[in-house]
């Protein structure tokens, strides 16, 4: 499971899917043999992991890369081209944006 931590030394990709509950396990099943299969074994990759909400309406997906361009560099392989193919039928909407944890809080 990724670990959400101040650091600047890990890029953290969080993306936001849209759909319909009668497509959300569907979606799931995808994006879990995207990263069995494919994302986990790609250079960089550090970890990810996949939130549902109640409605399985929205999943969101927070991942954390060594650098920027491991991502990038994952996103142009023609695997994973033809796997957003497929995802991109499954949902109504997805977006990747990257980030920097600025702070994080605990009990």
């Amino acid at each position: 499971m990724p670990t959400i931590s101040k650091s600047n030394t890990v890029q953290t990709v969080i993306t936001t899917f849209e759909m319909t509950p009668g497509t959300c396990q569907d979606l799931l099943d995808a994006l879990t043999a995207a990263y069995a299969d494919f994302i986990s074994k790609q250079p960089g990759f550090i970890a990810a992991g996949l939130h549902v909400n109640d409605a399985q309406t929205r999943i969101a997906n927070y991942s954390q890369w060594d650098r920027r361009e491991d991502f990038q560099a994952m996103l142009r392989r023609p695997e994973m081209r033809e796997r957003n193919r497929k995802i991109s039928g499954l949902c109504k909407s997805f977006e990747p944006v990257m980030y920097d944890v600025v702070d994080t809080f605990r009990a």
